[in-house]
């Protein structure tokens, strides 16, 4: 119990096994779906009034909506207004996963590299078919920018694929070591405190100073992703 790692621990809660593939229903699969259903409520309380004043709920999505908004613009223009569904989705996908990662005995699925990674994928494979879709094989000129010398140009293109192929990889290797980290750092303390009994004082409060930096960083990580997102949004867009 007072392994550190041991919350990282992916558990079948249901066993499904089809032609040798194991499709079993896990606690992170839980984490996923309970994330998913929360977003929904939310959203559906919170908006199914639209209240002139609103409360406190109404609100928190209203200015959630505007961030998202307000990213899309500063980094794409108002024709990325148009890929807002797809920005605030996975805004809030990352946003609840990570805070549902702090409630005790929650699993945090953003802690685990191939859940980060496939969300990184998800992007990566978005922005390269708009590209593609809106600029056919002009797309490949995110590659080789018009007005560079050509003696450079076998230099850039290996240099420009090679980041450009490394970004799902940057995104959820970002996600995923800050959500471990803070989440065994909070563990470690919380095993301090455990073992030094009416002495532990000392790592129960810094535990709870923990806590407090881990909900800032769960919603900073969701705000950079979704940065992030917009920034590659704008290239596969206008190419630069």
């Amino acid at each position: 119990m007072l392994d550190p790692l041991h919350q990282f621990v992916v558990s079948p809660l249901l066993k499904i096994n089809v032609a040798g593939v194991d499709l079993s229903f896990t606690n992170s699969s839980l984490a996923i779906f309970a994330t998913i259903v929360a977003i929904c409520v939310v959203l559906t309380a919170g908006l199914r009034r639209g209240k002139l004043v609103p409360d406190r709920m109404q609100a928190s999505i209203e200015m959630s909506y505007a961030l998202v908004a307000d990213l899309i613009d500063a980094n794409v223009g108002k024709i990325g207004q148009r890929y807002f569904s797809f920005v605030f989705s996975v805004f809030l996908f990352i946003l609840f996963g990570n805070l549902m990662g702090m409630i005790p005995y929650m699993f945090t699925f953003t802690s685990h590299i191939i859940a980060t990674f496939t969300i990184a994928m998800i992007v990566f494979l978005f922005i390269t078919v708009l590209g593609v879709v809106l600029h056919g094989f002009g797309f490949l000129h995110l590659f080789a920018p018009r007005g560079v010398p050509k003696f450079l140009l076998p230099l850039l293109i290996p240099v420009e694929m090679i980041s450009y192929l490394s970004r799902p990889i940057s995104l959820s290797v970002r996600l995923f070591a800050n959500m471990m980290a803070g989440h065994t750092m909070m563990k470690v303390f919380a095993g301090f405190a455990a073992m030094l009994g009416i002495f532990g004082i000392a790592p129960i409060a810094i535990n709870i100073i923990l806590t407090g930096f881990e909900v800032v960083v769960a919603v900073l990580q969701a705000y950079i992703f979704t940065i992030l997102t917009c920034v590659y949004i704008n290239d596969a867009v206008h190419l630069h």
